[in-house]
């Protein structure tokens, strides 16, 4: 069986490519699990959930949930050396819709170079010798606007807070009315921000010459894009453990709170957290490990990997809460008052704070080229994975030479004029929509629920653990087909059922409400990936011809399992013919 497999590894490599050494495949892998949600959406959560009692559920769903997903996915692509779509004709075929799921989850996921813009603006801004997000003499500030020389003078303190509720930030006016431009809602998009858009052209054209040599020129790029940001990080870091106010700040982020582990919530966001940061149930980690030689040890791989994600997110926090107690000391509040998620953390706060340090150019300079390159990893992997699972699809029509640079122009031109969208006055309206509904947690709960069924029930859990023994010379402990079978399907379907049931409207800055058109368009781009696993599967259950049980037994049968050969051998025979079409074969 290996040499065999290892002769097909060979004749796909000549096709697609390979890693050109296993630095490459490393670095690339660790740049797209390592981004903003391990910077960010890690510490928030941790502070929310209860300080240091978030890590009880996170640890405990990262050994059971995060490292056996995250050595099926890339064991199953180094496997098949396919795609996220051509996968599953090779060892189940009735769940390809999961590729196609996949695909249009990639799609969602491309407005996150909305990230990448907002960070390149900034970093513009951060040249000036004076930071225009730390006064309020700028055309865009209003009458109510609050400058740091005033946040940082010791007589704004909690005796005199109940002057400053009307008024707002120098560095919320800056991102409000500057970068934004926002509009009074989703319902007025407005003009396109022409800085903006030339920010969104120069990111996909770094995207486009990226990628547009497939891996020989994205596992280039990453020996920079995956490392810079670690440099920056422990520069930032050390930075933040000598502010004032930054032990306070370190105090919120780890301090137990025992109470939170009772309440079902935090337990469903450890688990969202471990299926953002680790890349789970998306197709990256499938598409990414194909490229490996047959038998590289993706059983050693998948655990280093998994440690410096989480390590890096732990380390992460004490960043952005280091910072956070020192605006809190020097605004006389508390740390839960400065502390927020999402954009307000990267775009608000943490620019505030750098603006009251001394030499802030360098601070607010280091800040965002991190952030940029953080989010640049995570972008061009993302669109690598869509194309060449296209490609796999139809190898004859994007292979031949010239075209695969041009199919990547098409791609990258056509996003570009797509995301537009983002750039205008209502764009961050349309972008957190998005965010809330294309890739979230119930898609991505769905998807890992439905991959471990096809694979550990209908492939077979024994059959996975022999091929990655197989490749690696490892056999994986039993500990892990229990996981692929049991643990992560019950987990997935329970988190899955508790955020429908759960689910909550999105709002923005807490005041502004998404007409009932939107939330019907959000829950079609949620049902657009979901039911394509459903419909997929019915559609080829018809188009395949048989019997019920004789359809159901190929389209759950491995192209390549001996025992289907025999059987539909032996049905031939018999002069029944089961013929199973390709999708290539088959209508659209």
């Amino acid at each position: 069986m290996n040499r065999q497999r290892r002769t097909e590894s060979q004749r796909r490599a000549g096709e697609r490519g390979q890693w050109s050494s296993k630095t490459e495949y490393f670095l690339v892998v660790a740049g797209n699990v390592v981004g903003l949600g391990n910077v960010w959406r890690f510490p928030y959560l941790c502070y929310k959930n209860g300080g240091g009692a978030f890590l009880v559920p996170y640890c405990l769903f990262a050994v059971v949930y995060g490292m056996p997903l995250f050595l099926l996915e890339t064991s199953f692509g180094q496997y098949t050396q396919e795609g996220f779509i051509t996968c599953w004709r090779k060892l189940c075929p009735l769940a390809q819709g999961i590729g196609y799921g996949h695909a249009i989850i990639k799609l969602y996921d491309f407005c996150y170079i909305i990230v990448q813009v907002w960070a390149l603006f900034y970093l513009v801004f951060s040249f000036r010798s004076q930071l225009p997000w730390s006064t309020c003499e700028n055309t865009w500030n209003t009458a109510n606007c609050l400058g740091l020389q005033i946040l940082d003078s010791p007589s704004t303190n909690l005796t005199n807070q109940s002057m400053l509720k009307n008024t707002t930030s120098a560095a919320t006016e800056f991102w409000e009315r500057r970068v934004l431009g926002m509009s009074r809602g989703i319902e007025e998009l407005g003009s396109v921000r022409w800085e903006l858009a030339l920010c969104l052209l120069a990111c996909w054209m770094f995207c486009y010459f990226s990628i547009w040599k497939s891996i020989r020129s994205s596992g280039k790029v990453a020996y920079f894009t995956a490392t810079f940001p670690y440099v920056m990080l422990i520069i930032l870091l050390i930075r933040g453990l000598t502010l004032p106010g930054a032990w306070e700040g370190i105090y919120f982020y780890l301090y137990p709170d025992l109470n939170h582990l009772a309440n079902l919530e935090v337990w469903v966001e450890a688990g969202s957290q471990i299926l953002f940061s680790y890349s789970l149930a998306a197709g990256t980690l499938t598409v990414l490990s194909s490229y490996n030689e047959y038998n590289n040890n993706c059983y050693r791989d998948s655990f280093w990997l998994c440690l410096l994600n989480s390590g890096t997110s732990f380390v992460a926090g004490f960043v952005v809460f280091s910072v956070l107690g020192f605006m809190a000391q020097n605004q006389g509040v508390t740390v839960d008052t400065v502390a927020e998620s999402g954009p307000g953390l990267a775009f608000i706060a943490y620019p505030q704070a750098t603006a009251l340090m001394p030499v802030p150019q360098f601070w607010t300079v280091s800040f965002f080229l991190m952030l940029f390159f953080l989010s640049v990893d995570t972008h061009f992997v993302t669109v690598e994975c869509f194309i060449t699972s296209l490609s796999d699809l139809f190898p004859k029509l994007f292979r031949k030479p010239g075209r695969h640079e041009i199919f990547v122009l098409v791609i990258c031109s056509f996003f570009f004029l797509i995301h537009l969208m983002l750039v205008t006055e209502g764009g961050i309206y349309v972008f957190q929509l998005i965010d809330y509904y294309g890739p979230s947690r119930a898609c991505l709960y769905f998807m890992a629920l439905f991959e471990c069924l096809a694979l550990a029930w209908t492939f077979g859990a024994d059959d996975v653990i022999n091929f990655i023994e197989d490749m690696t010379g490892q056999r994986p402990s039993v500990f892990f087909k229990l996981c692929w079978k049991y643990i992560i399907p019950l987990l997935s379907l329970a988190s899955f059922v508790l955020h429908l049931v759960d689910c909550q409207h999105p709002r923005i800055n807490n005041w502004y409400v998404y007409p009932y058109w939107a939330y019907a368009v959000g829950w079609t781009m949620t049902l657009s990936s979901v039911l394509m696993v459903p419909l997929w599967a019915a559609g080829q259950m018809c188009l395949t011809a048989g019997t019920f049980r004789q359809r159901l037994s190929a389209l759950c049968r491995s192209a390549e399992d001996p025992a289907w050969k025999m059987e539909s051998r032996k049905l031939k025979e018999e002069g029944t013919t089961v013929q199973l079409r390709t999708p290539a074969e088959t209508p659209a």
